[in-house]
């Protein structure tokens, strides 16, 4: 199935990108989702009537991603939570509990830009975690860990 992508998609292309996508993929997640349509004559003619303005839509979003950037990268966000003597936390601190902590100091993140590869934190201490805004602006976020008291 061939599609027009209305959007930057990762690892697939970028907006007005013309692409090859199994079925089930552009039927079930691009055209729903509007990411993509599908690649017909009529909506090519339709995709080049209106790339103007979509690039402007793109160019939008990403400068508020970078603005958004700029002030995870200032944020000093601690989190506090019970934890043993030796440091090691009663549960763990995972993406909602940032997004939380985040939002408690002014900064607006959804729980799905928190990117975690190795999971959870399981002790206190400070730690640089990946913020994905947007899919050419991703953040460092540098969040404590104390001992609640």
């Amino acid at each position: 199935m061939d599609v027009i992508l209305l959007k930057k998609v990762d690892n697939l292309g970028n907006l007005g990108d013309q692409v090859a996508v199994k079925a089930g993929y552009g039927r079930n997640y691009l055209i729903p989702g509007g990411h993509a349509v599908a690649a017909t004559t009529d909506n090519v003619a339709q995709f080049e009537a209106r790339r103007a303005e979509l690039e402007k839509e793109a160019a939008a979003t990403l400068a508020a991603a970078e603005a958004r950037k700029a002030s995870l990268e200032d944020a000093l966000v601690t989190i506090a939570r019970k934890s043993g003597e030796e440091g090691r936390l009663f549960g763990s601190v995972g993406a909602a509990d940032i997004a939380g902590a985040c939002s408690e100091v002014g900064v607006v993140l959804a729980k799905r830009e928190v990117r975690l590869p190795e999971g959870p934190f399981h002790a206190t201490g400070e730690y640089d975690v990946q913020v994905h805004l947007h899919s050419d602006v991703n953040a460092t976020l540098k969040i404590t860990i104390v001992r609640e008291m």
